[in-house]
């Protein structure tokens, strides 16, 4: 489901963002500036609705800031009563250099960590590109990871979070959330933000330069003024109007994944066959990979999501299917 303000501008998959976010749907009320707007929303949701949560306490933000101000290292308070202290090792660093880690908590999950070992995965995460935190610790007596996805509020209240980390995790989780759901370009003519209604369309009307009666239609893919018969899919008739990541697709080398059977001439990169984003495999394990935008599992050599592939193959012999040629056309993305 899409919510529309006007043609062009829209608040997009409310199912995904906001109801991941804060619940609620959020109505941009200007057109300008609306990416760092969306990042600023955005932001607001997971501070002041607390992502999946509650707000942040006024006890908190004060024990983060004293904390920024003194440098002091970060603890549990033992007389927390809100937290589940545990007498076990901490499961994200079960091997730590010394032996006094302080008090450990148990996470929702169910596994133990420390402040230090809890921020510093959670960190990481970020770092890597992804805004849902999920337990890497291995389930009690299997080799599976736990995966279960930690709200922030909970990561922000067991991690200690000082002031400064706080505005690094919540700026960033903002950033990567607008990146994902969000797709925006300029208008050539008043430099406005443009998202596109109809993602198969690369004809767009500009709104705003249609209510100042200026030339209203672009290009999506080349940016420039609209030439040929509209609607169309795969360019307009500006000359240069090509797809550079089509192309990359078209032209991209073959490979081989040394570790599965029959995955000789491999298309080098890929485009989930769910959103569309460009992936390229490390060449060492399996087949199958998780696309970091829509988080789906796929085969690389055959295109198929992993459970279908999985039907009549395994992780490391060949598919059924064989392997999928180059891609001429990238997915698009149908969140709603």
């Amino acid at each position: 489901m899409f919510f529309h303000i006007v043609q062009v501008f829209t608040i997009a998959d409310p199912k995904l963002v906001c109801d991941y976010l804060c619940g609620s749907i959020v109505f941009f009320q200007t057109i300008k500036e609306i990416p760092q707007l969306t990042v600023n929303v955005l932001r607001s949701c997971i501070v002041n609705s607390g992502v999946i949560g509650s707000p942040v306490r006024p006890d908190e933000r004060r024990r983060a800031s004293k904390m920024s101000d003194q440098g002091q290292e970060k603890r549990y308070d033992p007389a927390d009563t809100t937290l589940k202290f545990v007498n076990r090792p901490d499961d994200l660093d079960p091997l730590p250099d010394d032996e006094d880690q302080g008090l450990r908590a148990e996470m929702s999950c169910g596994h133990a960590v420390t402040p230090q070992s809890l921020t510093g995965w959670c960190r990481s995460l970020v770092d890597q590109g992804q805004f849902k935190f999920k337990c890497p610790a291995l389930k009690e007596g299997t080799t599976q990871k736990c995966n279960q996805e930690w709200p922030y509020q909970e990561v922000r209240r067991l991690a200690v979070l000082t002031a400064e980390e706080m505005e690094y995790f919540e700026e960033n989780l903002a950033r990567l959330a607008a990146a994902t759901y969000f797709e925006y370009k300029t208008c050539p003519g008043c430099k406005t933000y443009v998202e596109r209604k109809d993602l198969t369309n690369l004809n767009v009307v500009c709104l705003v330069c249609q209510a100042e009666n200026k030339s209203c239609q672009f290009c999506w893919q080349c940016l420039k003024s609209w030439k040929g018969r509209a609607p169309r899919s795969d360019r307009c008739d500006n000359d240069g109007c090509t797809n550079i990541e089509l192309q990359l697709l078209l032209n991209c080398k073959l490979t081989n994944l040394r570790e599965v059977l029959g995955a000789q001439a491999v298309p080098s990169i890929r485009a989930c066959p769910t959103c569309g984003q460009k992936v390229e495999h490390n060449k060492a394990g399996c087949k199958n990979v998780i696309c970091p935008r829509c988080q789906k599992e796929f085969c690389f050599v055959c295109l198929k999501l992993t459970p279908v592939c999985l039907k009549s193959s395994s992780y490391y012999k060949p598919c059924s299917a064989g392997v999928a040629p180059r891609q001429t056309s990238i997915p698009v993305w149908r969140r709603a």
